[in-house]
């Protein structure tokens, strides 16, 4: 019989609140966690708004140290993976080290240590060639990514394959397709997946601002994220984590675990085309779509809920609407879909852990998350993108897309467990 994914433990930090069951609540009311940045002082940029988490490390259990020593990323990949490993009931210290693997996604590492390290160093940027003296011991850690694996490596004693994925923002998906892999090779029993992203600094606003991708309603930045709605204007920008306990689908059914999903097919294709620009047919993401579902040996047909990427550009949306027509046919039309990133907003490589997240209890409870903020669809975007109200709906099969800078397609396809 071949090795196959499932997920048994989940573990949420998000905007609108800290845990899984917070993540749930916010996205099956509708509600949005998008304000005016509070992390620094925005007023010197076009888009002054994100999706922030009201975080305090120090009550999310943390100690001194790993307060002083983690990224605002590492800390949120560690509060997730102790969230996620005690809601799958496993005992970690009961399983060989080295069959318990790491993957964790990231777009932009540990953005927020960097640049606050980089403003003491620089004094404040008045120094062009820096003081490396005043450096904290930390400094290194922050400039390579990987140090977000090593940190959930350490916190679950996993010894066996690590690795942090950095795609872009496409990271969380291609994290947890990595972690599945991983399984269904043999390489590993069980894998701490998912990825996170606390992007939230004067550098990341800048970046965005300068390529006019992120919204300017800063008036009214409870509404600014509209995926799927002819007025709107950008995405917004986020931050986050999610984590997933991945086990092999036999040993967690001998040992009674509860399953939300069982990972089904995955695939990642490249548009080999621009760094920002997306081609209108969806050929890549559509193609990623049609090996997902070959992998998981279902049909458009079989398909109940999808996870849209839904940044709310009108590039993105246009573009994966095509996709997913190209690949379902006239069965596109008939599946609900939806972005969270209209709640959520876009924490970049940590957003497609949190789709996931958000698939895997979408299948558990069968309910379909809304698209908050959709009162005027756009005419091209002419499918059931769940405005508004969440919908029960029966579900055995979701797809969650993915669509990163860089050309990055990805697609996953979750199903309830055999």
């Amino acid at each position: 019989m071949s090795r196959q994914a499932v997920i048994t433990g989940i573990g949420v930090v998000a905007p609108g609140g800290i845990g899984r069951e917070a993540f749930w609540s916010l996205l099956t009311a509708g509600r949005t966690a998008t304000r005016r940045i509070t992390l620094f002082d925005p007023s010197a940029f076009r888009s002054q708004i994100a999706a922030e988490v009201d975080f305090d490390p120090k009550a999310a259990g943390l100690s001194a140290q790993q307060i002083r020593r983690m990224d605002r990323a590492a800390q949120f990949a560690t509060v997730c993976t102790r969230e996620a490993v005690a809601d799958s009931g496993l005992d970690l210290s009961g399983i060989e080290p080295d069959r318990v693997g790491v993957s964790i996604g990231s777009a932009v590492g540990c953005t927020m240590g960097l640049e606050e390290e980089y403003t003491v160093l620089a004094d404040e940027g008045r120094r062009w060639l820096v003081d490396h003296t005043y450096g904290v011991p930390h400094l290194y850690g922050y400039m390579v990514p990987s140090t977000l694996a090593v940190e959930v490596a350490w916190e679950a004693g996993a010894e066996g394959p690590s690795a942090l994925i950095s795609t872009g923002c496409t990271s969380g998906l291609d994290a947890v397709g990595h972690g599945a892999v991983l399984i269904e090779e043999g390489s590993a029993d069980v894998v701490i997946a998912g990825a996170t992203d606390a992007p939230l600094s004067p550098i990341t606003s800048a970046c965005f601002d300068a390529i006019r991708a992120t919204s300017p309603n800063n008036d009214d930045p409870e509404h600014a994220s509209r995926p799927f709605d002819a007025k709107r204007d950008g995405f917004v920008l986020g931050e986050g984590s999610a984590v997933m306990v991945l086990e092999e689908a036999e040993a967690a059914r001998r040992r009674g675990a509860r399953v939300y999903a069982r990972v089904a097919g995955f695939a990642s294709r490249s548009n080999a085309f621009h760094m920002t620009g997306l081609k209108p047919d969806g050929r890549e993401m559509a193609e990623a779509i049609r090996v997902a579902l070959d992998q998981a040996r279902l049909d458009p047909s079989d398909i109940d809920y999808i996870n849209a990427h839904g940044s709310g550009t009108r590039q993105n949306d246009r573009h994966e609407t095509a996709a997913f027509k190209r690949s379902l046919g006239q069965r596109a039309y008939e599946i609900p879909a939806s972005s969270i990133k209209s709640m959520v907003g876009h924490s970049l490589g940590a957003i497609g852990s949190l789709e996931v997240a958000a698939c895997a209890l979408a299948l558990e409870r069968q309910v379909v998350p809304p698209t908050a903020n959709l009162h005027n669809r756009d005419p091209e975007c002419d499918l059931d993108y769940v405005p508004l109200t969440a919908r029960e709906h029966e579900m055995d099969a979701v797809l969650s897309v993915g669509s990163g800078f860089g050309g990055f397609q990805s697609a996953m396809v979750l199903a309830r467990p055999a």
